[in-house]
């Protein structure tokens, strides 16, 4: 569990998706419930997002402007999506998630030069209402199935707003915060979260966070071009595996 939560961590530091190492690894624990897991592993990530915000806020300084109203729209459409999760089954939305993520990977490689500098799109009203309109649409998917908000967030960032990918990360950690804590919030009353591990979760969460988002800023935005496509590449072939599952039962 520490290893994964280091590891899990620093991939969510760079660029988002830990929850691809995290997860899996809860769901090895003897006696958990798929429930369980699930909120354990918010509550492991609420200390890794936390702790790479905070470096990421010091070292580049991202405009709190877009990030905070972004963050609190996600947070509370998070709710809303984790309320939904418990109404429809998951398989309903991973078919149109893969084909989303498809589109996401050929854009980032098709447009090389995408993501390397800052290069805003909108100005205004016009960004500040796209921020937060990216913020309900990915913070509603993080409630409702969760796996790569962080790399949905980056992507959004860099192709919608026009953020370099190392801006686009540092904004994406406050919004993932906020989603974490919005499922956090609706997981914790039930009494599905494991406490002590999470906690051991935690702890490990932050230490590769904080070693993730260092590495992230002092290697720039070329090296978080190159993780979110390796991150990118694992989550289709995860979620491709798990639609096949679907429709194999």
């Amino acid at each position: 569990m520490v290893v994964a939560g280091l590891l899990a961590g620093w991939v969510d530091a760079v660029v988002g998706g830990g929850g691809l190492i995290q997860l899996p690894a809860l769901l090895l624990v003897a006696g958990i419930s798929p429930v369980q897991a699930l909120a354990t592993n918010k509550m492991g990530s609420v200390f890794g997002t936390a702790t790479s915000a905070v470096t990421y806020a010091r070292r580049v300084h991202p405009d709190l402007r877009t990030a905070i109203p972004m963050a609190l729209a996600a947070g509370l459409a998070a709710v809303g999506g984790a309320g939904v999760a418990t109404l429809l089954p998951a398989s309903v939305f991973k078919p149109i998630i893969l084909a989303a993520l498809i589109v996401v990977l050929s854009f980032t490689l098709a447009k090389r030069q995408a993501g390397l500098a800052t290069a805003l799109r909108f100005s205004g009203r016009r960004h500040y209402g796209t921020a937060v309109l990216i913020g309900v649409g990915i913070g509603f998917y993080d409630g409702l199935i969760g796996p790569g908000t962080g790399s949905f967030l980056v992507i959004a960032l860099v192709s919608v707003l026009g953020y370099s990918f190392l801006d686009g990360s540092a904004k994406a950690k406050i919004v993932n915060l906020a989603t974490n804590i919005g499922a956090l919030a609706l997981f914790a009353p039930t009494g599905h979260v494991l406490w002590g591990l999470g906690l051991i979760l935690g702890a490990s969460n932050m230490a590769g966070g904080y070693l993730g988002s260092r590495m992230a800023v002092s290697k720039g935005s070329g090296f978080v071009r190159v993780v979110f496509v390796v991150v990118v590449v694992a989550l289709i072939l995860k979620l491709g595996f798990d639609v096949v599952q679907d429709w194999t039962r």
